[in-house]
């Protein structure tokens, strides 16, 4: 199988658009909500997010954070290799609020699960949502769903997203790619 192209430069932008104005129709003023964005790519989609529903509304006021999950996933102790934990930056609390959390591809549901384990060491939020821009949703390990999700796709087990990320020096992209032809 050839990688093919699931969202491209233009669909990419539009697909965050969409995101934002449901967020902005269910959330309104952001008063009692934050958005938290997955290390290490959840936080491009998550800081998007943020950007562009403060261009939209006009509120200066959301607050966003960053989430390290490393030492909650369920694989960390097979990996022979010294594990590199990226900073968890979040300076609200979150008793109460209304979590968005934000990833870029939902699969197994594993790292979300991961991410809720870490979230609750925060504190208790009132109600977590979940925002991936993929939603793989065959293959599911763990029972977990997003609210929001930017597109849906069914793929087979050696398939595999790769997301590229304008921060990170590509252009905004989603490719579908076999896995044992993988050249990045």
């Amino acid at each position: 199988m050839s990688p093919r192209i699931i969202l491209d430069t233009a669909r990419f932008q539009l697909v965050i658009d969409r995101l934002c104005h449901q967020l902005i129709e269910n959330h309104g003023d952001f008063k009692e909500t934050a958005i938290i964005g997955v290390q290490p790519r959840g936080i491009y989609l998550a800081e998007r997010i943020a950007k562009r529903i403060t261009t939209i509304s006009k509120n200066k006021n959301i607050p966003i954070g960053k989430l390290d999950i490393t030492f909650y996933r369920d694989d960390f102790r097979t990996n022979n290799s010294p594990l590199k934990a990226n900073k968890t930056d979040i300076e609200f609390s979150l008793e109460g609020k209304q979590i968005i959390l934000v990833d870029d591809v939902l699969y197994t549901g594993r790292t979300i699960r991961s991410a809720l384990d870490a979230l609750l060491d925060f504190g208790r939020p009132s109600d977590v949502e979940l925002l991936v821009l993929i939603d793989r949703r065959l293959h599911r390990h763990l029972p977990i769903q997003a609210k929001y999700a930017g597109k849906t796709i069914d793929s087979i087990i050696n398939e595999k997203v790769l997301v590229e990320w304008q921060e990170q020096g590509e252009e905004d992209k989603v490719w579908l790619i076999d896995k044992t032809n993988l050249e990045k």
